[in-house]
């Protein structure tokens, strides 16, 4: 009798700096996952060693012609796949394009939209077309001149330098003054061939979580990120260093409108599935509130502490039946 249960996998891993990180957003989603209706298998993707793990702690290799594998002799193919690998391949549109080859359902947006959220310099050139508040910024490719009292002219100081393309903060310099910048530079340059620098925002630092099926939209209460830390770094993200208040301590109008911006950022993108958008809410000159968008994580953190299982809570529903949510629209 074939089971009427859905077998999804949990693709984790990654080649990037976050795997091991990845690897516990894969466990918090093991946890949140309604085992009654899903089969469900952790799948640790790095390089071209692709595995599922197995319950009696075994791994057994992924046949990659249709991301299948064996089980006790069983042949054992996926319906859908849930991605939280944070960083390439999951979340620069290298997996989605795979999963779209062999006809597979997935949790994210698709491959262009995967790509452009993951250049954080071209997302930013992106969503100002559409009249997107984003700090100005400044782009610089492996071994090319650039002028530091230039930088400094535009952008002032501080200023961050970051990874055109990466996340949790891995290469990410606060810089201070203009003699900080090269040794930023070149750790940042670790991680990416394209770095950006960006204008320095003083505000409120917020994070929104959001999700739409056919049914619904759902725009989750937003988080507000206090840290001591320079900056929400990642010992701010993942060492507890950072105290994190949901719903955030925003004016009442603020947060509405917070969340008008998230809800219309999710259908610019035609995103699909769980994004998480972060925002500096600042002041002009008014004493008025301006939203700017700081980045836009495509396959948000799932760990029992990451925000988005944080707001959800909050927000009243359960994590278990949004996943379940998320994994039927598929197949609507």
């Amino acid at each position: 009798m074939k089971d009427l249960k859905r077998t999804i996998a949990i693709v984790c891993g990654g080649d990037s700096s976050e795997h091991d990180v990845s690897m516990h957003s894969a466990q918090g989603l093991y946890s949140f996952f309604d085992k009654e209706r899903y089969n469900i298998y952790i799948v640790d993707v790095k390089g071209i060693d692709w595995h599922v793990e197995l319950e009696d702690g075994t791994s057994a290799p992924i046949d990659k012609n249709d991301f299948s594998f064996i089980e006790n002799g069983k042949h054992i193919e996926f319906d859908y796949a849930y991605i939280t690998i944070h960083g390439a391949p999951g979340e620069n549109g290298i997996m989605q394009g795979y999963f779209d080859l062999i006809h597979l359902p997935y949790s994210t947006s698709g491959v262009l939209v995967e790509a452009l959220t993951f250049d954080k310099y071209v997302l930013n050139s992106y969503l100002r077309g559409f009249g997107v508040n984003v700090a100005d910024s400044i782009l610089l490719r492996r071994g090319e001149e650039y002028n530091e009292e230039e930088i400094e002219k535009r952008l002032g100081m501080p200023c961050f330098v970051k990874p055109a393309a990466d996340g949790s903060s891995f290469g990410v310099s606060k810089v201070k003054n203009i003699d900080q910048l090269a040794p930023a530079l070149r750790v940042a340059f670790m991680e990416s061939d394209e770095v950006m620098i960006e204008g320095f925002l003083d505000g409120t630092e917020i994070s929104q979580g959001v999700y739409k099926t056919k049914d619904k939209s759902i725009v989750f209460p937003a988080t507000e990120v206090v840290t001591s830390n320079e900056f929400f770094d990642y010992n701010a993200k993942y060492n507890g260093q950072v105290q994190e208040i949901t719903p955030a301590r925003i004016n009442p109008d603020t947060a509405k409108r917070v969340a008008a911006e998230t809800s219309r950022i999710y259908d610019i993108l035609h995103a699909n599935g769980i994004i998480r958008i972060d925002y500096i809410i600042s002041k002009d000159k008014e004493g008025n509130d301006v939203i700017n968008m700081l980045e836009i994580n495509t396959t948000p953190g799932m760990t029992a502490t990451s925000f988005i299982p944080q707001q959800v809570r909050a927000a009243g529903l359960d994590i278990k039946d949004v996943l379940s949510e998320i994994v039927e629209n598929q197949f609507k």
